[in-house]
């Protein structure tokens, strides 16, 4: 799906209720505020059979001294690199302003289409007032309503046009690939890690928490393998999430968990792990997700003993317990130390986590397991376990048939589980275990 439309202009001229009529759903923040929209927004829209990338960028400000509009702004012109055509925003209701002219220079000077969208035009007194706007010199100009969705469909024909043919397979395709979520409290470095991955300035990184206040998708190639980095909003402690946009958020990072196979999960090495963490790790764990734990900005530890990345990981184990069957990585995102390493161990918890064991090996093991503990004796009941299977799900569970399923106590399924990770490697994913009647 090459073909990528970038949505640019100033802030507050309703760049992401387009991009969501675009999408038709609510995937960019939208908010009054202005420049809510801090990072570029990927979707997937669709309109005639012809599907195509569109991108929503932050607002864009030119020779502000404001961190975030300078960057903002950088991001602007990255988009318009990435992108195949533009659609340059401006808004009927507050008229032409000077940044409108600062973003057409900008625009004119680039080769890729521009499709000039005069927005908010919705009555024949705006529509006068809007022609105003032909003086920027585009030659393609659309008057719209993003809210109700007036006029758009012009616009998305002219797009459409551009596309010689339907690249919708690589949707499926997308589908089909390893999905790594990159999760962790806000500051942790989950931008700089992203940014060293994939070795340019994706995402904006400054020191203001809560930066990344939307995930973001980033396809990627690395060892003969693709798969999908997904870079989520901090997630917060739930007494900061005062403003809606926190809210968002923090639903946007959970909904990444949930479109995540593997969950990177970075922690900063000074603050070492919090409870809010260890809440995002069991949310991980309830979900079936596989589990890396990346110990970020380790370069910043300057009293290393000998064995202190041993002893800090002996620590964290104990924090995370009982799921501790765990690969831990201590790395720094701004050097670039071990965070390829880290990608190879994603790499390797999905496929442990997509292990199927062949019905024979799994009885003749676990079976063999069973003879040499057997489950305590119960009411005067021996217990025995006859039978093993692995069940068709997402997440390796496995189903032990047995003469008293109810009277299985946690320690003996927790025994069994060891058993199941020692022989098989299902390191950084969870194990289900049921007991069924034989």
């Amino acid at each position: 799906m090459s073909f990528t439309v970038a949505i640019a202009g100033r802030p507050n001229v309703g760049k992401s209720t387009l991009f969501n009529r675009l999408l038709e759903q609510r995937k960019a923040i939208v908010d009054d505020e202005s420049g809510v929209t801090r990072d570029r927004q990927y979707g997937v829209a669709d309109w005639n059979g012809k599907t195509f990338n569109v991108i929503d960028t932050g607002g864009f400000v030119s020779g502000s001294e404001d961190v975030f509009e300078r960057e903002i702004a950088k991001q602007v012109l990255v988009a318009v690199q990435e992108a195949n055509a533009i659609i340059f925003m401006v808004d009927a209701h507050t008229g032409m302003t000077s940044l409108d002219d600062s973003m057409a220079d900008v625009l004119r000077r680039s080769t890729k289409p521009v499709f000039l969208t005069v927005n908010k035009v919705d009555n024949n007194e705006r529509l006068l007032e809007a022609s105003e706007f032909y003086s920027l010199g585009f030659e393609k100009v659309f008057f719209i309503a993003a809210a109700s969705g007036s006029g758009t469909g012009e616009l998305l024909d002219d797009i459409a046009a551009l596309i010689e043919e339907d690249s919708s397979g690589e949707l499926e395709e997308i589908a089909a690939l390893p999905k790594f979520a990159i999760i962790g409290q806000p500051n942790v470095g989950k931008s700089s890690l992203l940014n060293s991955l994939v070795g340019e300035e994706r995402t904006i990184v400054s020191d203001i928490a809560g930066t990344t206040r939307d995930t973001i998708h980033t396809r990627y190639n690395l060892f003969q393998k693709e798969f999908v980095l997904i870079d989520t909003a901090g997630i917060r402690r739930k007494t900061k999430v005062h403003e809606d946009l926190e809210f968002y958020s923090v639903i946007r990072a959970i909904k990444a968990l949930d479109e995540a196979d593997v969950c990177l999960l970075l922690l900063d090495a000074e603050k070492g792990i919090a409870a809010q963490d260890l809440n995002i790790f069991s949310l991980a764990v309830r979900k079936g997700k596989g589990v890396v734990v990346l110990v970020n900005k380790w370069d910043l530890i300057t009293d290393k003993e000998t064995n202190s990345a041993r002893e800090y990981e002996k620590k964290l184990k104990e924090r995370l317990a009982p799921f501790t069957d765990v690969p831990i990585l201590f790395i720094s995102a701004k050097e670039k130390t071990r965070i390829f390493k880290a990608i190879e161990m994603a790499l390797q918890v999905y496929d442990n986590r997509h292990r199927r064991v062949p019905t024979s090996e799994l009885n003749d093991t676990m079976l063999k397991a069973v003879e040499k503990y057997h489950a305590p004796v119960v009411r005067g009941h021996s217990i025995k376990i006859k039978y093993v299977t692995q069940l068709p799900t997402a997440v390796p569970s496995f189903a032990f048939f047995t003469n008293f399923p109810d009277d299985i106590k946690m320690p003996y399924k927790n025994y069994l589980e060891n058993q199941l990770r020692e022989k098989f490697d299902f390191t950084g994913v969870p194990v289900r275990i049921f007991f069924r009647k034989k």
